[in-house]
């Protein structure tokens, strides 16, 4: 198994800072999860809302968890309400089943983790997370 370095980790924040930045969104929140759910980086921006840390380690875990990107997610919680209830209940309210939750995978497809973010629209959110991925030269699946 290939293991999400920190220096990735960061390479993967940074980057979505900047598309952040360059972007001129919202103050944000990004969390970078390894594959096992523990966080590797995170940080919120000045001015960000109280619980958007939460929010995007939220989306980020729910995608990990569940092995689908958050917009994947959403989908699913349209479709079948009552079972993604069930499965947040079973986390105890961990699971945020809206876009901005990516999976971070190798190029041979593994998932070494998630990143999600939170503090502008879940496309914008979903934005950033892709940017930061491929920034570090890995494959980002938004679902």
């Amino acid at each position: 198994m290939t293991a999400l370095t920190l220096d990735t980790a960061r390479t993967i924040l940074d980057a979505a800072l900047a598309k952040i930045a360059a972007m001129k969104l919202k103050p944000m929140a990004v969390v970078v999860l390894d594959a096992r759910g523990c966080i590797r980086a995170a940080v919120t921006q000045d001015g960000a809302s109280l619980m958007r840390h939460e929010v995007a380690h939220g989306k980020a875990y729910g995608a990990l968890a569940m092995g689908l990107g958050s917009r994947a997610l959403f989908k699913r919680a349209g479709e079948q309400p009552f079972f993604i209830d069930a499965v947040n209940t079973m986390a105890r309210g961990a699971l945020i089943p809206v876009p901005g939750g990516v999976l971070i995978k190798t190029a041979s497809g593994e998932t070494i983790g998630a990143v999600g973010i939170s503090g502008d629209t879940s496309d914008n959110d979903e934005a950033c997370c892709i940017a930061g991925i491929e920034a570090a030269g890995l494959k980002a699946d938004a679902g």
